[in-house]
């Protein structure tokens, strides 16, 4: 994560140099070389392969045992108790088939994000009417990614507690937030701003350089992601409680 943190955090002063650049001379597709696309590409690397399974990793660890512990709130629980009951092979790969899906969807919404703001950067010398309009098209689609990506969260959660796996557990996911978009989105934006408040912040006081900026960077994001996975399994049993209930009005002709 720190690799990645300072490789990114180049890139973007690179980015910045390319749009904003001291001399123009050239067009922006000229300032463009090789040796910039391969950062690009170890990056998108990077974040694909090793972060991801990462994140997988400390999901799938602090859900399982965050549960184990709700499901012993009566009885005094060691950390060997904790262990004795491993994560079942089948469990780990449905869950793995899941998180595959998370990532795919949420990929595809980062590079939708970066799309527009590509555009912004290309067309920031035209008329307030097109920012105004590329701005409008930006936080619409930042809303949606954030709403999506609580759903998308709470199917791994899901089918690391239930077994319901792959492609069938987004849709349930859907079902059980139903009535609960607006408090998904809260989560998701409490997160998403964290981590971009210390991205950026380190970025502005030029951490990267030193690398000192981005350890503690890195590991205050550290801290809040158990806290995350944690979080989205009190809101997966919120939304399950509040689908059972429902459910039993519905059944009960309330």
């Amino acid at each position: 994560m720190v690799y990645f943190e300072i490789q990114f955090q180049e890139t973007l002063v690179e980015t910045f140099h390319i749009f904003y650049p001291k001399h123009v001379d050239y067009d922006i597709l000229d300032r463009m070389n090789n040796d910039y696309y391969l950062k690009l590409i170890q990056l998108g690397l990077i974040y694909i392969f090793p972060l991801q399974l990462l994140e997988f990793s400390i999901a799938i660890v602090t859900i399982d045992l965050s549960s184990k512990l709700s499901s012993q709130q009566e009885k005094k629980m060691t950390l060997k108790d904790m262990f004795e009951k491993p994560i079942h092979s089948s469990n780990l790969r449905g869950s793995f088939l899941t998180f595959i899906y998370v990532v795919f969807l949420t990929t595809t919404h980062q590079l939708g994000l970066l799309w527009i703001v590509i555009n912004y950067l290309c067309l920031k010398d035209l008329s307030y009417v097109i920012f105004g309009m590329i701005f409008s098209m930006f936080a619409k689609v930042l809303k949606m990614y954030l709403e999506w990506s609580s759903m998308w969260n709470m199917s791994l959660v899901m089918s690391i507690l239930e077994g319901i796996n792959g492609i069938d557990a987004l849709p349930l996911s859907v079902n059980f937030s139903k009535g609960c978009h607006r408090k998904g989105l809260f989560l998701m934006l409490i997160f998403f701003a964290w981590g971009q408040f210390l991205r950026f912040s380190c970025y502005y006081i030029g951490g990267y350089e030193q690398g000192n900026g981005t350890y503690l960077q890195v590991g205050l994001f550290c801290m809040v992601i158990p806290l995350k996975w944690v979080v989205f399994m009190i809101y997966f049993n919120d939304c399950k409680e509040r689908h059972l209930v429902k459910k039993i009005d519905e059944e009960l002709g309330n």
